[in-house]
């Protein structure tokens, strides 16, 4: 009797664990992106890399993926499960609260960009309307994966270019939907046109997603209510597994992609109160699975045709990040940063995103691309991907130059105002927190200078005369200029918590002695600002809720001297626990009194 494995693809599958085992932290202690080093693993242990010479050395067949096939199944559980964990970000309540960035700014990258790629595929390569209208729309998509784990690295997630990043990706993974669909329906392309074809497919399409949307949310949510109120692990991965892999079913019944059910049961999951016990179970799987994915997707990287057109390559990737640079820059300008920053955000969203192999690969399948051209286009995504650890340095020198050169730039009554800024209050970050601060100020004839990263404001603001000026108040050659040594105070009022944070430490670095007051979000980010040196520490939350008790307990009849003294007490209480904070050690000089 013939031997028989106990399921197919077992040597893949240990030989992706190998790798993903000694990639994952191999990775992380270089400090690589664990995206760009996957596609390379893939690409140098693939059919395409070493896996060629697997017949003539017998031990490379054991040590590499020599037919892609092996891996297609892997490579579609991958898909799924990056759509689902896509999904699972994209809550409606997250939407809404970014919706000017998500529907106006990440409307009209997608927009303009498909437009300027299709129309140069059109026009420089001579391809058909579909297959031009297909590229354009996919080149216009950037990687997730790739620019929020540089984000993260530097810490930058919640910065203003950060969230307007951010804010664009989200809106870029909602477009994969009609994308996905769209090429669907060019794919069955009849005589009646291809704009008819379209908009019949995605009608019929809104309406399979709506039933399976409602049909979803009246299952999903009650079984996990009923099956998952003892949190027993095991059943709560079962139910994971059970609503991706069911609604990814329903949907391919439906005649639409398997990877687009995925994605609305993460959008199902997205919008109940177990989103977070789902994130923590997926996130030991997280890395592995997006592993397989961008490591199926370089073995479709053949190296050699670097070799065989490293022009059309090299342009192809240069008009791919100079096209999408030019839209995004002004775009994010018109948000509200400032040119150098812009350019930043354009240079860091001007790679090819993940979504193009999977839509790629489909529009191939469906014939609207010829497959020697899609193969070319899904190398140039590949090497874009690959440069852009490179772009985003560029971008970050170009914003502190731009930076620099604005405050070396000042006009000599700019100049002379902030040389004669000694004695004054500082306040960085000139939003509502410190206009109302600035206010107060003023009425009580204190003078002040303040700072704020937002170019747009700076401008409006300045040109009324009020003393506020472009810049970053954390950095120490901008501080020195306006004597913070002599300050008597430093207010800082950013709405982001790391940018808070990285002020503060740098203010303390610099100037150990100054006093430091310092807006937190809420009572754990208060205690971290205290232990990095802030003098005093205000959370939004704790005076939100003491000033709405003091309301309610007046309304009950408490004196409102009473009332007053418990409030005070309740302070009193708060500041004593953060007196407990030992500071970090350091920053020269004793810690400043609270």
């Amino acid at each position: 009797m013939q031997e028989q494995h106990a399921f197919p693809f077992l040597r893949e599958i240990l030989l992706f664990l190998a790798l993903a085992g000694v990639l994952i932290p191999t990775l992380q202690r270089l400090r690589i992106n664990q995206v760009l080093g996957f596609l390379a693993a893939g690409a140098l242990f693939g059919p395409f890399g070493l896996g060629r010479m697997a017949q003539d050395v017998p031990l490379l067949g054991f040590l590499t993926f020599p037919n892609n096939e092996n891996v297609a199944m892997l490579a579609e559980l991958g898909v799924l499960f990056l759509m689902f964990m896509i999904g699972l970000e994209l809550s409606a309540a997250r939407l809404w609260a970014m919706r000017r960035w998500v529907f106006g700014v990440g409307s009209a990258q997608v927009l303009l960009c498909s437009a300027l790629i299709g129309g140069a595929v059109w026009l420089l390569l001579g391809q058909p309307a579909d297959a031009a209208l297909v590229l354009g729309l996919v080149l216009s998509l950037s990687s997730t994966a790739v620019v929020m784990q540089l984000l993260g690295e530097r810490q930058a997630t919640s910065t203003r270019l950060g969230q307007a990043a951010f804010a664009v990706l989200m809106l870029q993974d909602l477009a994969v939907v009609p994308i996905l669909i769209l090429i669907g329906a060019l794919g069955k392309g009849g005589s009646e046109g291809v704009a008819l074809v379209a908009l019949g497919a995605m009608a019929k399409a809104a309406v399979a997603i709506a039933l399976i949307y409602a049909l979803g949310g009246r299952v999903i949510h009650p079984l996990f209510r009923a099956f998952a109120r003892h949190r027993q692990p095991d059943v709560f991965m079962a139910l994971i597994l059970l609503s991706t892999f069911g609604i990814a079913a329903l949907s391919f019944m439906a005649g639409l992609s398997m990877a687009l059910g995925a994605l609305i049961a993460g959008l199902l999951l997205a919008e109940t109160e177990f989103k977070h016990e789902v994130e923590l179970m997926v996130e030991p799987f997280k890395g592995l699975l997006m592993g397989l994915f961008f490591m199926t997707v370089g073995m479709g990287m053949d190296a050699l045709q670097i070799l065989q057109a490293p022009l059309w390559l090299a342009a192809a990737v240069a008009l791919l990040v100079a096209l999408k640079t030019l839209v995004m820059a002004p775009l994010l300008r018109l948000g509200g940063l400032h040119w150098g920053r812009a350019i930043e955000g354009g240079l860091l969203l001007g790679q090819g995103g993940e979504f193009a192999f999977i839509v790629i690969g489909y529009a191939m399948s469906a014939r609207l691309l010829d497959a020697a051209l899609g193969g070319r286009v899904m190398l140039a995504v590949g090497l874009s991907l690959f440069i852009t650890p490179l772009l985003a340095r560029l971008g970050r020198s170009i914003g502190e130059r731009w930076e620099n050169r604005t405050l070396q730039t000042q006009s000599p009554e700019d100049e002379a105002a902030l040389a004669s800024a000694r004695g004054r209050v500082i306040i960085a970050g000139f939003g509502r927190v410190g206009q109302q601060l600035a206010r107060l100020l003023a009425a009580q004839d204190i003078p002040y200078v303040a700072f704020e990263n937002d170019a747009k404001l700076v401008s409006q603001l300045h040109a009324d005369g009020v003393p506020v000026w472009f810049g970053n108040a954390a950095r120490p050659e901008l501080l020195r200029r306006v004597h913070a040594d002599e300050a008597p105070a430093i207010v800082l009022t950013m709405d982001h918590p790391n940018s808070a944070l990285q002020a503060v430490r740098g203010i303390r670095r610099e100037f150990p002695q100054a006093r430091l007051f310092v807006r937190s979000r809420d009572e754990q980010h208060a205690r971290i600002l205290k232990q990095a040196g802030a003098s005093v520490v205000v959370p939004e939350t704790l005076e939100a809720s003491l000033q709405l008790s003091a309301f309610v307990l007046e309304a009950m009849g408490l004196d409102g001297r009473a009332v007053e003294r418990i409030v005070d007490d309740e302070r009193e209480l708060f500041a004593a626990a953060l007196l407990q904070t030992a500071p970090r050690k350091g920053w020269h000089g004793a810690p400043p009194p609270l």
